[in-house]
């Protein structure tokens, strides 16, 4: 519990309205997309940089821990105010600051939505290319915490390939900024790629610089469905191989098909064995070429059929199974672990009949789809909380699908991040001098441990 004098403080720094203590509004801010739970003990709704630095140096003073959070949409705990204290929230802090089309850039406050930042730079012809599943409702300064990605990552890159520069409050409540407006910048250490994807424990991200690209000319999708896994992956390397960069290559294998079947309009064949849902964008005369090249490319590798959208609502509708993937997972079971393991495009099928073998081992059910383009696949691991042992045995499936992914070359996480979730597996992918060198960062940034403590490193 805080005591009173603090909360004081508190409602001096942000103003009475933007503190709560609530029981009803510290639920709100307990969880995230993992459904873990952790109740702060009071939530805080700061409106720029110096407020966020006052209640900092705050914290320290009295030793109460701070957990930043945009909008909780998080699938690794990173947010969650585990052991209570100050949930920051900066959604106020929601401001399109500007949008320079000579330049090619934007800058945003963290609590701008990603989708509404895309849709204000493509009405002025510009493209802000990354593409979370939550990109309806996750923020800007999420994104750039846990260098979110997304399905277009295979051709445009992750969230921190347009992060030029940031205005961060450090632990202790001093401001800096990192980067700049130019796309070139080698003066001192890189601060502003550390800080992306350092899951707010490093500062609190106020301000963000973003690169941005001209808006593609237009775009072809595909749906190509396939007799086998390996039929699929092949298909990925060959497109690749053809020198052919799509937009997006997402998979979905047999069960999330199966978990789909009789909802999806689009009537995927019994044979079907995994769907790649490929999109190209760029110049007319090379989208059409491309499109017609992959086809070729596809055909003899166990092709079941290719369909090509003939226009904007054609293709919304070949997306629509791929969207329905994640709602539908809630019919094999009531809770999902989810994990974003990531391997080299070519193991892809070695990973998925790894993750077949743990399946049959354990007698439960996993649920892979995700991006193949880069080799990121989403693993669910569907079970029932409520049955005796479901949960140790979702564990141990957890602990092997990560050393298979490592054995073939791979990471525990591509898009994700750490957290919670996968803090007590760390060790499996990093060795002990990598893990005391990032905690060195840690403590001289952070000295007191104030912020999102408990993250990335097992207590």
């Amino acid at each position: 519990m805080l005591n009173p004098g603090f909360i004081k403080e508190l409602r001096s720094i942000v103003g009475r309205k933007h503190v709560t203590l609530e029981k009803q509004d510290l639920i709100c801010y307990s969880y995230d997309a993992t459904r873990m739970e952790y109740l702060p003990d009071a939530v805080v709704f700061p409106a720029n940089a110096e407020e966020i630095s006052l209640i900092l140096r705050l914290a320290n003073r009295e030793s109460v821990p701070v957990f930043p959070r945009g909008a909780g949409s998080g699938f690794s705990g990173g947010s969650l105010p585990k052991g209570g204290g100050i949930a920051l929230v900066t959604t106020r802090m929601n401001r399109i600051i500007r949008i320079d089309t000579d330049n090619l850039i934007a800058v945003v406050e963290p609590g701008v939505v990603t989708g509404d930042l895309q849709k204000a730079v493509e009405k002025l012809g510009l493209f802000y290319p990354p593409d979370p599943a939550s990109l309806g409702f996750s923020t800007i300064g999420g994104n750039v915490a846990e260098c979110a990605g997304g399905p277009r990552a295979v051709k445009y890159g992750v969230t921190r390939d347009y992060v030029l520069g940031l205005e961060v409050v450090l632990p202790t409540g001093e401001i800096i900024t990192t980067g700049g407006e130019t796309y070139k910048g080698v003066v001192g250490y890189d601060m502003t790629r550390l800080m992306c994807g350092s899951e707010g424990t490093l500062g609190v991200i106020t301000r963000v610089v973003l690169r941005l690209l001209p808006l593609p000319e237009t775009r072809a999708t595909m749906l190509a469905i396939f007799d086998s896994i390996d039929g699929a992956a092949n298909a990925v390397a060959a497109v690749i191989r053809g020198r052919i960069v799509p937009t997006t290559l997402e998979f979905l294998d047999y069960s999330a098909l199966a978990c789909i079947e009789g909802e999806s309009s689009l009537g995927i064949p019994p044979e079907a064995r995994a769907v790649l849902l490929i999109e190209l964008d760029g110049e007319t005369e090379l989208v059409e070429k491309q499109a017609s090249r992959i086809g070729e490319l596809m055909r003899p590798l166990g092709l079941v059929d290719f369909r090509a959208a003939a226009d904007a609502a054609e293709a919304e509708e070949l997306w629509k199974a791929r969207r329905l993937v994640s709602p539908a997972l809630r019919k094999v079971n009531p809770d999902k672990i989810n994990e974003d393991i990531v391997v080299p495009r070519s193991r892809l099928p070695d990973v998925i009949r790894r993750i077949d073998a743990i399946r049959e081992k354990y007698d439960i059910p996993i649920i892979n789809f995700g991006h193949a383009g880069d080799g990121n696949i989403h693993v669910n691991i569907m079970i029932d909380r409520r049955r005796p042992g479901e949960s140790e045995k979702a564990e141990n499936a957890v602990r092997d699908i990560f050393r298979a992914t490592l054995d073939l070359g791979g990471t525990m996480s591509g898009e994700h991040g750490v957290g919670l979730s996968k803090s007590p597996y760390l060790s499996m992918e990093l060795t002990g001098a990598q893990i005391a060198a990032m905690k060195a960062i840690k403590k001289a940034l952070d000295p007191n441990d104030i912020l999102n403590p408990g993250k990335i490193f097992p207590e």
